[in-house]
């Protein structure tokens, strides 16, 4: 009898110690494709699992595991959570983790997934920011390298330890480990399954500006109008928030913007593309068309007891999409019509944590319930929080698309998830003006490239607080080098334009701008490789030299592609990649400028420039010249890539893509191409060739039809 009653009390104690302490077995596990498996804990089978947000295609076992494969996860329950676990070689160094704050090797770190809106990196120092990527790249000493994708959308952490942990909220999730010889074959791998950017337009890597905000529409002309006058380039200007009609998204304010078609055919006559805001909070007033059509197609996310959630955004009451639904998403993207035929070129969704004022934690209650479809299940926010921001820019996207099929959407967001710059692009939030979110800037924006997403970069000169006028142009110094590259300031600080710092300043903006542009056709060179390959346009150096151990924790210098090294300025000394690196002056004066960011061109290649323009309306297509840079052996190599700068023609063979190689025979260059892909034609006009010198002096070579 004593038995038998204590028998239910063991057995209680027992699984009270499986929760804390359990370990599960691998259950299910094989290649997914040379150098990537997947790998299940026990009792979840593969065709049990739901579509992976994150993934381009399907999680499929395709075949065994090599004999020698590893690494292999550990799972197992730790205080009543799921936990999967790979073990580290020493000397191992990990990058990754996506839009973080702090050092670039995150070694010792932990990330709390959970997508917020703190300005300033505040919440849990900088430890949860606007997007989560449960994703970590790491580096053996040899220079070996693999990445691991814990394929999760619930609450969870993830910790950069002796381990790689991942201690998630939600039920067994898969890993998928990627493994190859290189971090850059590593990256090609997850381009490979999360996808890879799309191609941007042309215009969207030029220079943005943005305030909030720029009311009204004069404002907004003299704005344009300053930069034409002062011969300072900019591609695009910005709307926050106050352009609307009482925070109402798809609307215009009819008194500040009474015109909102023309102002845009006028700027568009300037060579300047408009961006417009919108927030997923949408303004709870029956009467108002967004509202009503919303209500209709209940299209509105919903408390625990299935009524309509609202919440304080900038609009006094506010109901929020439920964008796991596939019937949502096509009622939000239907809303976009009139904002493009007013001449839109751009959107950015903002505040799409989502971010709610009077919300637990800034947020959604983690209780509140999505209706899902489309593979995606029903289920609560603590499950679907963190797609919240990608699976509303996927809706926006299939807007613009569906309007201008035609056109190649631009969109920023700040809220994403991995597998997301298949959307949009991402900057990194409300940072400061600041000396330490200044040099935050650099190990965040490459963080962001090693996870997956390489069109990123912060706000230049910081959206929080007044910068010192060297602060700001130190900041556009570096920032023109950025592969997403936008001015923009906060509602109450000083004017942050190029010139409202002092003429000096203007002058350092001028010549770092103008650098950028002459370097156009470099960029969206590297932007076609990012879109094809998955590599990020700005990389940090130990890409380019993964067995350097002095290499690994370097993050103030950085690589715009292979061949065009960037040194802050300040950073007196710093580590390079083996080979030559040759001082480069793209600009007049920019040698002098002690706000400038130091160039140098990697021996060995081939670097194509444009003239300069104001927009890259004004910019020709390809190269105006070739910058010939031999390496040791006398010999260069380089790629040059152009297309119409818009629309998907390039996709049916409209491009070309041609790789070029020179060979320096005493103080002669000669160069041949060595392949062309495409069937574009070659632009009329010849192409100057020039060489390089050690010393950063130039040589004139020739000129021909190249």
């Amino acid at each position: 009898m004593k038995a038998s009653r204590r028998f239910p009390i063991l057995i209680d104690l027992l699984l009270a110690h499986f929760r804390t302490h359990g370990n599960l077995t691998v259950g299910a596990c094989g290649e997914m494709a040379p150098g990537v498996a997947l790998f299940l804990p026990e009792g979840l089978e593969p065709e049990s699992l739901p579509p992976s947000p994150s993934l381009a295609r399907p999680l499929a076992i395709t075949g065994p595991l090599p004999p020698d494969w590893g690494p292999w996860p550990h799972f197992g329950i730790s205080r009543g959570r799921f936990r999967a676990a790979i073990p580290l070689d020493p000397g191992t160094d990990l990058y990754g983790t996506g839009e973080v704050a702090g050092p670039l090797r995150r070694n010792g770190r932990t990330v709390i997934l959970w997508n917020s809106g703190y300005p300033g990196y505040a919440k849990d120092e900088g430890r949860r920011l606007y997007q989560s990527h449960p994703w970590v790249l790491a580096v053996r000493p040899d220079g070996s390298a693999f990445g691991v994708i814990f394929d999760t959308s619930w609450k969870a952490e993830l910790e950069c330890g002796v381990e790689i942990v991942c201690t998630s909220q939600g039920p067994g999730l898969p890993v998928i480990i990627l493994r190859g010889p290189t971090p850059a074959d590593v990256l090609r791998s997850l381009g490979d399954l999360t996808g890879r950017m799309e191609l941007p337009p042309r215009w969207a890597l030029g220079y943005h500006q943005c305030r909030y905000s720029y009311v009204p529409e004069t404002r907004v002309r003299d704005v344009a109008r300053e930069f034409r006058e002062r011969g300072i380039p900019c591609d695009a200007l910005w709307l926050d928030i106050d352009y609307m009609d009482g925070f109402r998204v798809f609307t215009f304010n009819p008194q500040g913007f009474p015109d909102p078609a023309g102002l845009a055919a006028d700027l568009g006559a300037m060579g300047f593309r408009l961006v417009v805001t919108i927030n997923p909070g949408v303004r709870a007033e029956p009467g108002y068309p967004v509202f009503d059509s919303g209500t209709r197609a209940r299209a509105w996310i919903t408390t625990q007891a299935g009524r309509v959630f609202k919440g304080k955004v900038w609009a006094s009451s506010c109901v929020f999409p439920d964008f796991t639904s596939p019937r949502v998403r096509a009622w939000w993207a239907g809303l976009h019509p009139p904002l493009l035929e007013a001449g839109v070129a751009g959107l950015w969704n903002d505040m799409n944590e989502p971010s709610i004022f009077d919300g637990p934690d800034l947020t959604l209650p983690e209780t509140a319930r999505h209706a899902g479809g489309g593979g995606l299940r029903p289920g609560s926010h603590l499950q679907y929080h963190n797609l919240y921001g990608m699976l509303m820019v996927r809706a926006t996207r299939d807007g613009l698309l569906g309007a201008r099929p035609d056109r190649r959407p631009f969109i920023l967001t700040r809220s994403n998830f991995l597998g997301g710059q298949r959307y949009a692009a991402t900057w990194t939030g409300d940072n400061y003006s600041t000396e330490g979110d200044f040099k935050l800037a650099t190990p965040m924006s490459l963080t962001l490239g090693l996870s997956g997403q390489p069109f990123n970069g912060p706000d230049l000169g910081g959206f929080v607080g007044d910068p010192s006028p060297s602060l700001w142009a130190r900041w556009v110094g570096t920032g023109a080098f950025f592969p997403f590259c936008r001015g923009h300031s906060d509602k109450g600080t000083r004017k942050k334009e190029p010139w409202a710092f002092g003429p000096g300043v203007e002058r350092t903006a001028r010549i770092a701008l103008l650098r950028r542009y002459r370097l156009l056709p470099y960029l969206y060179t590297c932007f076609q490789e990012a879109a094809a390959t998955g590599l990020p346009v700005m990389r940090p150096l130990f890409l380019a030299d993964p067995a350097n151990p002095a290499l690994r924790s370097e993050e103030r210098c950085f690589l715009v592609g292979g061949d065009l090294l960037v040194v802050p300025p300040g950073t007196r000394s710093a580590p390079r990649p083996r080979g030559p690196w040759h001082p480069l002056s793209l600009v007049e004066g920019d040698l002098e400028d002690r706000h400038q960011a130091r160039l140098f061109a990697r021996g060995g290649s081939i670097l194509p420039l444009g003239p300069g323009a104001m927009c890259t309306a004004e910019a020709p297509e390809g190269a105006t010249a070739l910058l010939v840079v031999p390496g040791e052996d006398g010999r260069a190599q380089g790629r040059l890539y152009h297309d119409a700068g818009d629309g998907f023609a390039y996709r049916n063979g409209d491009f070309r893509l041609v790789t070029y190689q020179a060979e320096l025979r005493g103080d002669i260059v000669d160069l041949k191409i060595l392949s062309t892909q495409g069937r574009r034609p070659r632009p009329a006009a010849n192409i100057t060739i020039e060489r390089l010198l050690p010393t950063g002096d130039r040589a004139f070579c020739w000129e021909g039809p190249f």
